[in-house]
């Protein structure tokens, strides 16, 4: 097995969920590098995971750090002008989710990646950490049959601070994008229209959404019908999932299936999988895919769908209007 060794732009709050995700996987991955504007933020961070290579200008991590691969931590704003460097001088990407805040943007790096022939990876973790993985093989071994509706809910009150509270896009786009990506990835079906309802409440200091109603429906026929909370005291977060044969009541840690006739669950099933360890899972797809020649399932093409949905979201909550894709 091939170590890679992998240097991270960006040593904000979401470099440490990627850091502690690869500290254990040292045959694997071998943190070398980290580059961020800031040198007390960069020295605190290498200094916690002794990270020796230490850049402040994204020119001199290009040219001198050596990496094979490169992890992107930065805002999602900083998105394209990260990246475009970085794969015009060949290094391949893992980049964090959302992996830009626009449809046009996500699609010019998409284009960028495929000039240049060089491979980027969406960090949608919660494809593991949420349970989606599990509940897409119940849902294809026809357990419940066609399905027909998915319910979900997201509610808890969340008041970030510094970058974030100033972007336009807010609870969709850091949390609406984990539910966009594993409902496409259960039903296995893309999104064909979407109808959204933005909210924005006083008890939370931000300038975009806090609360969100989104409708999409796909290919398939089934309808998702999504609801996000920022300003809710009381936290909810669940999926119930309806076939016309049996329904999945998803939970972070738990799959139960009901059954017509049945008071209790007929079956359950356990997931318990770390944001941390999902994190290193998706960077490792990135890297299989390198070993193989084969698209990697987490890819910038694939998550592009993703980010339709989200945009299609906010255009439609804007416009007043059904998007159709």
């Amino acid at each position: 097995m091939k170590t890679y060794k992998v240097g991270i732009v960006g040593a904000g709050g979401v470099s440490e969920l990627h850091l502690e995700g690869y500290k254990e996987q040292s045959d694997r991955v071998q943190v070398t590098a980290l580059c961020d504007s800031n040198s007390d933020i960069l020295n605190a961070r290498a200094d916690k995971y002794g990270i020796a290579g230490r850049y402040t200008s994204l020119d001199d991590f290009i040219a001198s750090s050596g990496v094979d691969v490169a992890v992107v931590c930065t805002p999602s704003p900083l998105r394209k002008p990260i990246i475009a460097p970085l794969l015009a001088a060949g290094l391949p990407v893992f980049v964090e989710k959302p992996f830009s805040d626009t449809l046009a943007e996500a699609e010019q790096i998409v284009a960028l990646s495929t000039q240049h022939g060089i491979p980027v990876s969406v960090n949608q973790n919660f494809r593991q950490h949420f349970p989606f993985e599990p509940t897409r093989d119940i849902v294809a071994a026809g357990t419940i049959g066609k399905v027909t509706s998915v319910l979900f809910t997201n509610l808890f009150f969340r008041q970030d601070s510094g970058w974030r509270v100033d972007c336009e896009r807010h609870a969709l786009s850091v949390m609406g994008i984990h539910w966009f990506d594993g409902v496409r990835l259960l039903l296995g079906s893309e999104a064909k229209s979407v109808y959204g309802q933005n909210r924005s409440s006083a008890a939370v200091d931000c300038k975009g959404e806090t609360d969100a109603s989104v409708q999409v429906t796909f290919d398939n026929g089934a309808v998702m019908t999504y609801v996000q909370s920022f300003s809710s005291v009381f936290n909810r977060t669940e999926m119930i999932v309806i076939g016309e044969a049996g329904t999945l009541h998803v939970e972070h840690s738990t799959i139960k299936l009901l059954k017509r006739g049945e008071q209790n669950p007929v079956q359950t099933w356990t997931s318990s999988i770390s944001r941390e360890t999902a994190t290193y899972g998706g960077l490792n797809q990135l890297l299989t895919a390198l070993e193989t020649g084969e698209p990697a399932p987490n890819s910038a093409q694939d998550n592009l769908r993703t980010i339709a949905m989200l945009d299609a979201a906010y255009v439609s909550a804007n416009e007043g209007r059904i998007v159709q894709l």
